[in-house]
This record gives C-alpha cells, structure tokens and sequence, in this order.
C-alpha cells in the first residue's frame, strides 16, 4: 500500500471555480489527487481531519515591499519576519518589488539585490522589477529580468524626485513589455494634482497627518488611471493597476476591458474596511498610506464592485514601518513614510469584508487565483492534481480579535487593531511542509524558492483548460 507524504481528509476544497468535498492528497510538495469524501482517506505519514472546514488555496499577495529603502526610511522587516507573517495569515507566496532605493541603482541591480535578500524567505517568492528614468540600457535590463522570470515593472506617475517616472519613460517601458510578454505596474496618482493640492495645504498649515486624505483627492487617481489607460491601449500592454481606492477608477479599468484592453484592478483590504474617518481618530499616523482612505460612501461604492467582479486581486502593499518611524514627522506628511503592515492580515480582513454579497469562490479568486494567473506565476492559486501544495486550512465561522502586538510583522502595530475578523487560517500547508498547525508555527528555515514567472499571454493561454481538470506540472 502506498502511504503519502500528506492527506488533509474530509474538509471541503474550495477553488476559484468550484468547490467539492475531498481528501488531499500531498507528494513531494505537490498536490498528487483529489479523492472523493466518500472513498476511504488514502493512508499518509500523516493525516489532518478538516471536517467541517474550508480548504483552499494558499494565498499569493501580489503587492508586498520588504526591507525597502525609500530615501532615508527603510521598512523594519526582512524577509525571514515578513515570510513568516505572511505564513502565518494564509500566504504561502508573495511578490515583492526591486525599486532602485537612488539614481545609482539600477533596475536589475535592484531586483538581484532583493533575490539575494530573499533566499533568508520561509514562503516562495517572486519579484517585480521597477524603473524610474529611461536610459539606453534598459531594454537590455529588462531581458535581464525576463531571463530571470521577472516578468513585470512597476511604474509610478507620483513621487516626483524618488520613483517617479516620467510619461515617456512609462510609454517606452510599456513597449518592452509587450516584446517581452510582460505586465506593467502603474502607481496610479496624477503628480501634478497631488503637489500643487499638497502645497496649497501646507500654505494653509494644514499639512499634517490629519489632513492626509485631503491632499490626495479621488480624481488625481482617477485622471492618472485614464492617462495611463491611454497609453497602453496605444502600446497593446496589458497593464496592472495597484491599489485602488476609488469605484470610478475601477470602472475605467471596467470600460477599458469592455474595449478589449488587458487591464486589472488591484484593491486593498485597508481600502474595502477603513475610511477616511481614521484621520481624526487617536491615533491618524496608523493609517499613513499613498492613497489615502476615502470617505464611506467611497468604501461602500468600492466593496460594491468587489462584488460584482470588477476587481481582480485585493494584496496587502505590505509595508512594514514602526510607529518611531510614523511618528518623526506627523506635522507634515511630505516628510513621514507611507505604507501600512498588512501581509499578515490580508486573509481575515478581505475574508470579513466579502461575507457579504459574494461566495467563497469569489474570495479565493482575489485572494489566491487571481493574483497567481495575472502575475504568471505557476504551479499558484489552484488546488489540483501538479499544482504547488500550497494549503489553507480554516473555519469560516471563527472569529478573532486583531491584536496588533500579538502579530509577526515585524512592527508594532495594526491599522486593523481591535476589529473581530473571520477567516483565519488553523492550517497551513507551504509546498507540502505544516508550518501552521494547533501547535502553533512550525519554522521551516530559509526553503522558500525564488518562483521565475511565465511570460503573460503564454501563462494565460497554457491555463485555459485547468478548470477541465488539466494538470500543471508542465507550467
């Protein structure tokens, strides 16, 4: 008789695309068979009981920033604390973000400077690369990084004197992309809007923390989205836009794939939950992000096209600053670091604000699924015979209370402290090891893989039949 590395028995799998209730069968880090609840539990080293419980794909967050340097901040994680939280909140594979930290990096300096800081990462990791200014050698760089299976850029069109690149510089990048079968990234914020409103406030002394939201109105995004939208359209590149904050810049990415363009919108849990009433709360630094919260019929128009599908991946854009840091400047947020520690909590928080109007297929679309099809990563998001064993074990029905201190970030707090969240997981299985179980975390040492992804088109298409029960172990 064969005994398996692995059987989660009796719970109930839950894919993007359906959901039945199996015995998971677990070999060599990979899922091996689905076999049918009624039929014996095939014997295994060892064996999980999910009765009465969820099993789902383990969680791939698209938008993380680790031990990121942005002019003189550098984020309080590395990779062993953010791999380790994100394990520890359902996440079994994030994608984190070469960005050059000055004019002195480059874009491929940037991205083998991150995979060599990875290979300390418990989870499997992926990468986006990023440019800020067009040079002759960047078509070079980015074949650089299609070798190596990064196959997306990140651009910002805010930020002027740091990341941003310039309209020119984002038009010729997205060329490339499209001779290298690539995604671009667009950092959505119309840069002109944002710095002239900006400096009017700080005319007005009204530039500090809790004047955030004010100074990043929802048409700055929305405008830049449209310019952007433009641009690629005229290129052909499929393009990706990062958190999302407004439902008008979602229905442009809606309109624009009604047109035939490849465009995708990306949300946040801390944009679907949180709204821009937290600005005269206690404690306004905790909630010091680029966009800013918005207002709560905003939210609610946000969550409403979550519903409907309009929205693709819901990641964290996990950045992992402490409150010394958030704390430097309140007084005037041109100089304070933006960026909220969310890797962690990214499965609750998105799982609560779903219960709601969708199912959870729906949530294991924009949780794991999604985020593993449009960023061609392979062997993600699916729990089927030749994918990643890469498992989540939970119970819908539980509730936890967010206890910023108690979570593994690496920082000291939680934008979500004190809300009672369902959807945590109680086990969780990364490339077929348990690191989280009844007992607790199971550290696996430094084993996460660096993941080279697909090229877009040529992912999209090998995927087309796994819903017919296709295998991917040729992905």
């Amino acid at each position: 008789m064969t005994t398996h590395d692995l059987v989660i028995a009796h719970g109930t799998v839950v894919n993007s695309f359906g959901r039945q209730a199996a015995h998971v069968v677990v070999d060599g880090g990979r899922v091996t068979e689905l076999v049918d609840a009624t039929e014996p539990v095939p014997a295994a080293a060892r064996t999980i009981d999910a009765s009465g419980q969820l099993v789902i794909p383990g969680g791939v967050d698209g938008h993380c920033h680790v031990a990121q340097v942005t002019g003189r901040f550098r984020t309080s994680d590395d990779y062993r604390t953010t791999s380790t939280a994100a394990l520890w909140g359902g996440t079994t594979t994030i994608i984190d973000f070469g960005i050059p930290r000055d004019a002195q990096e480059s874009p491929l300096d940037a991205v083998l400077n991150k995979k060599r800081l990875a290979e300390e990462s418990r989870c499997d990791v992926a990468l986006h690369g990023s440019v800020v200014s067009w040079d002759e050698t960047v078509p070079w760089q980015l074949e650089q990084l299609a070798a190596e299976g990064v196959r997306s850029v990140k651009m910002y069109t805010t930020n002027r004197g740091s990341t941003m690149a310039d309209g020119d510089t984002i038009l010729k990048v997205m060329r490339e992309m499209v001779r290298l079968d690539g995604l671009t990234y667009i950092h959505a914020e119309h840069d002109p809007i944002i710095a002239d409103c900006t400096e009017q406030h700080a005319a007005d002394g009204r530039i500090g923390i809790e004047h955030l939201h004010s100074t990043r109105p929802e048409l700055a995004e929305e405008i830049s989205v449209k310019e952007t939208l433009a641009m690629a359209e005229y290129t052909g590149a499929p393009v990706y836009f990062v958190h999302q904050s407004t439902p008008g810049a979602v229905d442009l990415v809606t309109e624009a794939r009604v047109r035939g363009q490849e465009a995708y919108s990306e949300t946040c849990p801390h944009y679907l939950t949180l709204d821009d009433t937290v600005y005269g709360s206690t404690f306004p630094e905790w909630y010091a992000c680029c966009p800013p919260m918005r207002s709560p019929e905003t939210v609610a128009a946000l969550k409403e096209r979550l519903a409907a599908g309009a929205i693709h991946t819901v990641s964290s854009d996990h950045s992992c600053y402490d409150l010394s840091q958030k704390r430097e400047r309140t007084d005037d947020i041109r100089f304070m670091p933006h960026g909220l520690p969310g890797v962690e909590t990214r499965m609750p928080v998105t799982f609560t604000a779903m219960a709601a109007g969708s199912t959870v297929e729906d949530f294991v679309e924009v949780f794991s699924a999604g985020p593993a099809r449009i960023n061609a990563v392979p062997g993600k998001g699916t729990i089927a015979p030749g994918f990643d064993a890469d498992l989540v074990v939970f119970d819908p029905d539980e509730k936890r209370e967010v206890d910023g201190g108690a979570l593994h970030m690496g920082t000291d707090f939680s934008p979500f402290e004190g809300k009672t969240l369902s959807g945590w997981p109680a086990v969780v299985v990364s490339g077929g090891r348990v690191v989280i179980d009844d007992g607790g975390f199971h550290d696996p040492g430094p084993v996460g893989r660096f993941v080279p992804r697909n090229g877009f088109i040529a992912h999209r298409d090998a995927l087309s039949s796994v819903q017919d029960g296709v295998s991917a172990i040729s992905l």
